[in-house]
């Protein structure tokens, strides 16, 4: 039976299936969106959509969790912002590894202002890849951003200036090892030329010429012609942050997913440019030099570049999923 329009079980309904869209504009690894919703009552759940899962670039679907929990964190900043409370449980039944949380609305209420400032960054956050200029981020915005991802229940290192040289090169090593393996590449071309209307991937229109970095950045269009400028900045103000946890179970990867998700909208509010890389994270030897720098104390999740935009040219949004082929109810 159908809830009558303006009930209480309506309006819950109604604020899911909101929360479940908003989160469409969640970053993933090549803008795969590999998430699945279902809503029934109160309650809403998330799954992990295997079929988009990156069997080369991410065989350990480790990106593929920590982009299911930018997805989640974002439709609880939704669901907050509205004034809305919810429980949230996180792989909620062992029988079931691709059931990664379940949202149940617990009552309404006056609505959270942090939530409400993140939920606005939400549909203008997009990754930046330009080069950003030479204005540095400051130490207490950086502290801020360190606070949002430990609340989530991760942990951020801010690289600093001596430990540069172990990241371009761990990145650049990374890049290399890709570039020479066909299967990357066949993968990589998978997802820069998606059907017309398929609303993910990584089209050449958010892809940035190739020019000397300080840190490397991946080329979204080998071969084809990106359609982004690098810029005139060369990120000498950027700031260049490693999310990481304490293990790289799915429990760990799933909060780390959320923390990300608060480190970027978090970011965007304060002004501030982001782009997430995971080269470095997806090749083990590179990997392993991320331990090394985080003095092994952590797993690393991702790197994201953080700074000012050296010019006022908006960036374009990468595409996004029809909401009717994501969340499907059982009303």
């Amino acid at each position: 039976m159908t809830a009558p329009s303006g009930s209480p079980a309506a309006r819950t309904a109604a604020a899911l299936d909101a929360a479940a869209r908003l989160a469409l504009h969640a970053p993933s690894v090549f803008n795969t969106q590999p998430w699945r919703w279902r809503r029934s009552g109160g309650t809403l759940e998330l799954s992990a959509d295997r079929s988009r899962a990156l069997s080369t670039t991410d065989p350990d679907g480790r990106l593929l969790l920590l982009s299911c929990g930018t997805a989640l964190h974002h439709a609880r900043v939704a669901l907050a912002a509205d004034g809305w409370t919810a429980d949230v449980q996180r792989l909620p039944d062992d029988n079931d590894a691709d059931l990664l949380a379940r949202l149940t609305v617990t009552g309404a209420g006056p609505a959270d202002p942090g939530a409400q400032r993140l939920a606005a960054a939400i549909t203008v956050r997009h990754t930046d890849r330009r080069a950003y200029g030479e204005r540095p981020v400051p130490e207490d915005v950086l502290a801020g951003l360190r606070r949002a991802v430990e609340a989530q229940g991760a942990y951020l290192h801010v690289v600093r200036r001596d430990q540069m040289p172990m990241l371009a090169t761990s990145t650049a090593r990374a890049a290399e090892a890709e570039r020479d393996d066909p299967a990357y590449r066949a993968e990589l071309e998978q997802w820069t030329h998606r059907p017309p209307g398929s609303g993910d991937g990584v089209p050449a229109a958010t892809a940035v010429e190739q020019v000397p970095r300080r840190v490397p950045v991946r080329d979204y269009a080998p071969g084809g012609r990106p359609g982004l400028a690098a810029g005139s900045g060369f990120d000498l103000g950027a700031a260049y942050v490693v999310l990481f946890g304490l293990t790289d179970r799915p429990a760990d990867l799933l909060r780390g997913g959320e923390a990300l998700s608060a480190l970027l909208l978090t970011a965007t509010a304060e002004g501030l440019a982001t782009a997430p890389l995971s080269d470095t994270i997806e090749v083990e030897w590179p990997r392993h030099l991320m331990r090394e720098l985080l003095a092994d104390v952590g797993e690393p999740y991702l790197i994201v570049r953080v700074g000012y935009r050296d010019t006022d040219e908006e960036v374009p949004g990468a595409p996004r999923r029809d909401a009717r082929e994501v969340l499907t109810t059982d009303e």
